[in-house]
């Protein structure tokens, strides 16, 4: 029997964020859990600053022990750019002969990543990718449109404000009465377009409210303040195009008052558990929200969707969505399909197959009425 060929799968990682090195332990965690009897992977690094990382800037990006697994750029940016920028439907772009991937993973979270500007590169690159596209990447990315769709479409959205920088740093005495008398203490204030709780600070009181709008501001143009519930933190996972399916349920314990960045990748203490201890009605409900939400945004492939379950009314509100969840060892996306009954391995196999699904029916559509 021939041996069955391996997917040429290129793992896009690093970007120009300040959830770059987020990025970098998501590609190693994948890089290290992939089959390379399946896969033949390609490292495709971008620095800080946003360039393609040649050989010797990606062996410096993941550790040692894994550049033996993936094939390293063979050019520097300007030649990966023409690679790129094939023109379509040239037969060199996907010969089986060629080292060039088939797909990409576009393991990149914030902005220049997760936002659809890699998506709409790739895109215009012709070339399949995994995960949500240009729109619902970027709607996402942003919190302020995301809860607007969100309202739309009728779904529990906590109260919040969005705030522009430029107007808090008018009048910051004016804007702290009267957020404070329509959402109370204690809020929590993040910048509109980034994630893994960057820039995210729980305001206990007055004097905490402006200090802590200064820090999420460093991040973004728009600050989301949002009232700050006593909630229990869950999430649920989605894996699909047109026909979309929710994960179990887990559920976050953090090490921290809040899940914030070190609780999320630094502290031990922190813990997940799978499926969470609520009742079945309960998950049935997030399990329904989370799909509904995905379709809001019209994402595609995969999405995490964070939950906040009031611990008083038992209310269930819609936090966020996440077009591109964090694959590192302690990142919930895969743990949720893995106690779903799809392994790590399985699980990127089908998202190959979906971010390949989405290709053929983007390639499918007239761009002429000629």
């Amino acid at each position: 029997m021939a041996r069955k060929k391996r997917i040429r799968l290129g793992i896009l990682f690093g970007g120009r964020s300040a959830e770059h090195e987020v990025s970098l332990k998501s590609a190693v965690s994948v890089i290290s859990a992939l089959d390379t009897e399946i896969f033949d992977i390609t490292a495709v690094g971008i620095t800080p600053n946003g360039r393609f990382a040649d050989a010797d800037e990606v062996r410096k990006m993941l550790p040692e022990h894994l550049i033996e697994r993936v094939r390293l750029p063979d050019a520097p940016e300007s030649s990966l750019r023409q690679r790129f920028t094939l023109p379509a439907g040239k037969d060199r772009l996907f010969d089986p002969g060629d080292s060039f991937p088939e797909i990409f993973f576009p393991l990149l979270h914030g902005p220049y990543g997760e936002d659809g500007t890699i998506q709409g590169f790739l895109e215009t690159a012709d070339v399949p990718y995994i995960g949500c596209g240009v729109i619902a990447s970027s709607v996402s990315m942003d919190k302020d449109f995301m809860k607007r769709l969100f309202m739309q479409a009728g779904l529990p959205v906590a109260p919040y404000r969005t705030v522009h920088s430029r107007n808090f740093f008018r009048n910051p005495e004016t804007l702290k009465r009267s957020v404070s008398k329509e959402l109370g203490y204690p809020m929590f204030c993040k910048p509109a377009n980034m994630g893994s709780s960057i820039g995210v600070c729980k305001i206990h009181s007055e004097e905490e409210f402006i200090p802590s709008l200064k820090h999420s501001a460093q991040f973004d143009a728009k600050i989301l303040v949002e009232k700050g519930l006593d909630a229990r933190e869950l999430e649920c996972a989605i894996l699909g195009n047109e026909a979309p399916e929710a994960s179990v349920v887990g559920e976050i314990i953090p090490a921290h008052e809040f899940y914030d960045y070190d609780a999320k990748y630094i502290s031990p203490d922190s813990r997940l558990e799978i499926p969470a201890r609520i009742p079945g009605a309960t998950s049935n409900k997030i399990r329904d929200l989370a799909l509904r939400s995905f379709k809001a945004v019209e994402g595609s492939g995969l999405a995490r969707i964070d939950f906040f379950l009031e611990r008083r009314t038992q209310k269930v509100w819609i936090n966020e969505i996440n077009t591109m969840p964090g694959f590192t060892p302690i990142s919930m996306y895969a743990k949720l399909w893995a106690s779903s009954g799809i392994p790590f391995q399985q699980l990127v196999e089908k998202l190959v197959l979906l971010g390949k699904e989405r290709f053929l029916e983007r390639s499918n559509r007239k761009i002429s009425t000629v």
